[in-house]
């Protein structure tokens, strides 16, 4: 299905982060997945199922919206050529709400694999959003207040890009295996 500009542009910013991701994870073992340079810091396999549950959430959060609109939804506009931008972003040392608190002891497989998946899940939720006006599609953010669904997952793609670089600078940090 052709997405509207906006629309597409967000996905290519999912899929491009992603992409990433995937490119840093690949061929790392179980001990690098699960090494942490701290008690309090993530291990690279936390950081993936920490994006995992998020990326689930926003899914259900898509979910829940469309099915509490109903009958009341209006088309995507036309001619829209940009989401809102989100809020201002210091998110370091932001804790996990419970929900998306990641998990230890995950096989590097079963990681991945859900991991993938929850992506091509992802796909039908970013479709859905381009068949309606996301500004009436809202639901309030913890640290941010009140934004849309469109919002929501431009949040998502920028939240891969932070976690991003935290995987990144677990794989530099000194102690990290080898293999």
């Amino acid at each position: 299905m052709p997405l509207p500009t906006p629309v597409q542009s967000l996905w290519n910013d999912l899929q491009a982060v992603r992409a990433e991701i995937l490119k840093e994870i690949e061929g790392l073992t179980q001990a690098q997945l699960d090494w942490r340079a701290s008690e309090r810091d993530w291990s690279v396999g936390e950081i993936i199922h920490h994006l995992t549950l998020a990326e689930v959430a926003t899914g259900k959060l898509t979910s829940k919206l469309f099915k509490d609109a109903g009958a009341s939804l209006t088309p995507f506009p036309a001619g829209l050529e940009a989401f809102a931008p989100l809020p201002s972003w210091p998110m370091e040392g932001a804790a996990a709400p419970p929900a998306v608190r990641p998990e230890t002891g995950h096989a590097a497989d079963e990681l991945l694999s859900t991991f993938k998946a929850t992506r091509e899940r992802s796909r039908q939720s970013v479709e859905r959003l381009a068949t309606a006006d996301p500004h009436a599609l809202t639901w309030s953010h913890p640290r941010f207040g009140q934004m849309n669904l469109a919002q929501w997952w431009l949040l998502q793609a920028r939240h891969d890009g932070d976690h991003l670089q935290q995987l990144r600078t677990v794989k530099a940090t000194r102690g990290f295996p080898a293999s």
